[in-house]
Order: C-alpha cells, then sequence, then structure tokens
C-alpha cells in the first residue's frame, strides 16, 4: 500500500516497536500520529505530573522521528472521528497500533476496529495476555504459578540490543497541533534515549578493570527496599509510555543473571526479574478481570470508615508517622514514591485509618508519573488484602518498624520532612517520644511543628483485624 497510519498511544519509541515496524513493510509511507482524547485527559484519574512526562515524551519522539525523516502529528478529539479524518486526508489504507487493556481503552478501540481498517500489534507486557492459561482454559490468579508458566511461554534472547528502523518516509505539509505546555520533571528526562540509558546504568555497565563496582541490579536484592539509598532502576516512567519495551528489560534481565559472578548476585537479577513479571501479572488480570479497577477481587464486606478528614491527613503527609508523612511528600513533591513506601503508606491508609483503597489508588494515580491502571490498581488491592494476590488481612504494616528497617539512620525522611532534621536517629521514627528539653533542642516541638501521630497503631491493628475478620467470615 501507499501510506499507513502509525497510531502512537503508549508505546512512544522508535526501537523494537512492532506496530510501526509492521506499517513500515506495509505501506511506502508511514504517518504517526498521536490523538489528545478529551475523555481521557478531563478523567478524574489524571495526574498532571504524567501527563508533563508524557508531553515530553512525545516531543522526544518527535525529534527521533525527525531524525528517521519522519515527524508526529498531533490531534485532538474523539479518536475514531480523528483517525477518519486522517484517513481522508492522507488517503491511507490501513491504521496500525499496540492494542491496551484498561477498560475504558478496549471500548474505544473495539468501536475503531468496527469502523476502521486497523492492524493490532504488539502490546504494553512481554506475552499476550490471552495465551497464558491454565489446563482447563482460565485465567491464572495466583503469581507464582502464572510466573512459572510465564517463563515456560517464551524467554527472549539474553542481552538483546535493540536496532532504530530504516528511514521513515512522511508526506510534508500534514497539519498538527502544537502539545500542551507543561513543566517537565528533573527526576524523570522523558524519551526513549534516556530510558535505555537507565537500563545500561542498571544492568549493563561495569566500570574498569577486575575491581571495578558491578552494576547496581546485583545489589537489588538487597537495597530495594531501602528508599534511602538509589538502589533501584527507576524504570517505571518508561515502561509505563512504553519508552522502554518489556521485552527490553527481561531481555536485559536475563543478561544479568547469566553473567552473575556469584549467587547473591544472581539472586538480585532474578529478584528484579520477578519484579518485571509482577508488572506482566497484574497486566493479565486487568486483561482477564477488567473489573478490579472498581471491585474488590475478594472481601467484598469490609466496613470502610472511610474519614474524609484522615483521608485528607494521609494525603497531605500529616499522619505523624514520619515514614508515611515522607513518602507522601515525596509524591506530591516529585511525582514518584519508592515501591517500599507504597505498600508503606497503602497499609496504613487501609489498615490503620480502614479508608476504602479505591480513595488511596484514585490518589496515586492523580499524582505518580508511572502511574499505571493494572500496576496500581494490583499494588493497592494486594496491600490492602483484597486482591488476587493479596497479603493475608492479618499483614499489618507498623509504620514504626518499617521505619525502622528500611529508613535505618531517617535520612530519607529528614530529606522530605526537614522540621525533623534536627531530631537524633534514636526518636526519628517515633518524635512524639522526644523529652521536652529534646523537642526545644531540635526546634521541632510535637503538635506544632510537627503533628502527634492522629491515631494509635496499636489500637487501629486490632480494629483492622477485627473489621477484617468479619469481612473474611462473612464468606466475601
Amino acid at each position: 500500500m501507499t501510506r499507513a497510519i502509525w497510531w502512537v498511544r503508549r508505546d512512544l519509541r522508535l526501537r523494537d516497536n512492532q506496530a510501526l515496524l509492521t506499517a513500515l513493510e506495509a505501506a511506502q509511507e508511514v504517518i504517526p500520529v498521536f490523538i489528545l482524547d478529551p475523555k481521557l485527559l478531563a478523567s478524574s484519574y489524571v495526574g498532571q505530573k504524567r501527563l508533563a512526562f508524557l508531553y515530553a515524551g512525545l516531543r522526544q519522539l518527535d525529534a527521533d522521528l525527525r531524525r528517521q525523516g519522519s515527524y508526529l502529528v498531533v490531534r485532538r478529539g474523539d479518536p475514531l472521528i480523528e483517525l477518519k479524518g486522517l484517513m481522508d486526508e492522507c488517503q491511507a489504507e490501513a491504521i496500525f497500533a499496540e492494542p491496551d487493556i484498561s477498560p475504558y481503552a478496549r471500548q474505544r478501540d473495539e468501536k475503531v476496529t468496527q469502523s476502521l481498517p486497523i492492524n493490532w500489534v504488539g502490546g504494553p507486557s512481554m506475552h499476550p495476555l490471552g495465551a497464558i492459561l491454565k489446563s482447563n482454559g482460565s485465567p491464572y490468579t495466583v503469581f507464582t504459578p502464572f510466573s512459572r508458566a510465564w517463563k515456560a511461554f517464551y524467554l527472549p534472547q539474553a542481552g538483546i540490543v535493540p536496532h532504530l528502523p530504516s528511514p521513515i518516509h512522511t508526506p510534508a505539509g500534514l497539519p498538527s497541533l502544537p502539545l500542551p505546555d507543561a513543566p517537565e520533571t528533573t527526576s524523570f528526562p522523558a524519551g526513549e534515549a534516556e530510558a535505555l540509558r537507565r537500563l545500561d546504568a542498571f544492568v549493563y555497565l561495569p566500570g574498569e578493570g577486575s575491581d571495578s563496582p558491578l552494576p547496581p541490579v546485583y545489589g537489588y536484592s538487597s537495597g530495594r527496599n531501602r528508599p534511602d539509598l538509589e538502589a533501584t532502576s527507576g524504570l517505571s516512567p518508561y515502561l509505563r509510555f512504553g519508552m522502554l519495551l518489556a521485552k527490553t528489560a527481561v531481555s536485559a534481565a536475563l543478561h544479568a543473571i547469566q553473567l552473575a559472578p556469584d549467587a547473591e548476585a544472581r539472586q538480585s537479577a532474578e529478584t528484579w526479574l520477578n519484579e518485571l513479571i509482577w508488572r506482566e501479572f497484574y497486566l493479565y488480570i486487568l486483561f482477564h478481570y477488567p473489573h478490579v479497577r472498581r471491585q474488590n477481587f475478594r472481601m467484598q464486606h469490609i466496613q470502610w470508615v472511610n474519614d474524609p478528614d484522615q483521608f485528607q491527613v494521609w494525603s497531605e503527609g500529616r499522619t505523624g508517622y514520619p515514614i508515611v508523612d515522607a513518602a507522601m511528600r515525596q509524591l506530591a513533591q516529585t511525582g514518584w514514591m519508592h515501591n517500599r513506601l507504597r505498600m508503606i503508606a497503602a497499609s496504613f491508609l487501609t489498615k490503620d485509618l480502614l479508608v476504602d483503597w479505591r480513595w488511596g489508588e484514585r490518589w496515586f494515580m492523580q499524582h505518580l508519573i508511572d502511574g499505571d491502571p493494572a500496576s496500581n490498581n494490583g499494588g493497592w488491592q494486594w496491600t490492602a488484602g483484597t486482591g488476587t494476590d493479596a497479603a493475608p488481612y492479618f499483614r499489618i504494616f507498623n509504620p514504626v518498624t518499617q521505619g525502622m528497617r528500611h529508613d535505618p539512620q531517617g535520612s530519607f525522611i529528614r530529606r522530605w520532612l526537614p522540621e525533623l532534621a534536627r531530631v537524633p536517629a534514636e526518636y526519628i521514627h517515633e518524635p512524639w517520644k522526644m523529652p521536652v528539653e529534646l523537642q526545644k533542642s531540635c526546634q521541632c516541638w510535637i503538635g506544632t511543628d510537627y503533628p502527634a501521630p492522629i491515631i494509635k497503631h496499636v489500637w487501629a491493628r486490632d480494629r483492622a483485624l477485627r473489621v477484617y475478620g468479619q469481612a473474611g467470615s462473612s464468606g466475601a
């Protein structure tokens, strides 16, 4: 065919992009287009920092396309109407796109499929989400057997280096809207090149000589739960928008496993691969059970308290529990939160305060740069004890001991709670225990400069066990 459209969605990359490559094989000219969907932009789950990251990624994609002889066409409106108009405008014969899995995306894409010649190629997961099933044909709902089946299905070659496609020929002069202005985040520069740089730095880049430090992936097991350390890959926003292909990350993990210098290093690389599979699992669950976006997967009859004042205190980082408050302020300021802290903050909201996980899920989506409907939902339901592979309901994180274990010197807390900067390590996780004279010398009066705990954890834990126990005994 002469012309085809590549509909860019959450695959903001040129390397190993199956929708793009298929379009290039099928047509002499390819028109990359991104459509700003007013329904998505007006959603109560939209996050301004995530939008800014997306817009920055689209600008970078346009720059990358221009180096390949092409450019990005931006339109705004109902995707079906805009695609129809563009096909007529440029006389394109087909559309190529990567499918998405959220309930809204699937409804939208079904309408397009019924009206236009569209080809769905690839996807946000490494394996086709409908392909991995139990022997009876039903989907997995427990992670460990899913993980075994996922690994047995297909694994890519270790250490694959994705290559750029051939030059992309795009007809000149197609009208395109400017992308909205939005401040870019300095923590996560957008784009495919940055994603690959981070992957290289985490997995591939050893130093010079035999005494050089190993890549960070080999310390992942010991460091991944420490928010005071830079021990994670920082790749989640790039996976979220397809600036990094899931297969490329898995290939890098397999490379690290194969080249691990010892058993401890190998375990760390395997742990990182396991985290990538968790991402696949949550995509899989949302694909097969779309109702999880609105409903508990299990434990249907929990009697939530849902105190709006306590929710506000939690969201503003004023609970009086330093590790929770530091996490929430990191989220508000940067649009990112360490995974261990996501669990701690979610446990505090759902178990200590008995606030419905859906409130927290929405708040996270409104602030996270890497906010993904599948992973965010899966994480919240896991912590709340309502999901497919949920933590047992009696697992209730103690915010004090979690802080002591994962931020032992309180350096992360002091970074995000400057009012506690002078508090010694002995009291940093329980500042309300400071003697009055120490509060004076630290210039941190509890109840004035930093709040006293809004709830007693021991009492809240007993209440949660009672409420969850009643929900479980109801047969939910």
